[in-house]
């Protein structure tokens, strides 16, 4: 099973246009483009935020590394 072929997706548009008629398919298609745009820019700005997060704590950590070895500092022997 490789996927649907042009007979089926002819198919799939034939059975939705009996299904919904010929004035609310294009309704139904800007309500499905709507909702892919809204899932997209929430799955974006998920990601920006993991991101930003793993910026700051990458940050932190260099921040208190630096502190740690400037603390630790001791004079030679």
């Amino acid at each position: 099973m490789s996927g649907i072929g042009t007979t089926g997706v002819i198919l799939l548009v034939l059975v939705a246009l009996l299904l919904f008629g010929p004035n609310k398919l294009p309704e139904l298609g800007r309500a499905f483009g709507r909702t892919l745009r809204e899932f997209k820019a929430g799955a974006k700005d998920i990601m920006s935020d993991e991101d930003q997060k793993d910026k700051d704590s990458k940050r932190v950590d260099v921040t208190e590394r630096e502190h740690n070895d400037s603390n630790n500092k001791r004079l030679p022997d």
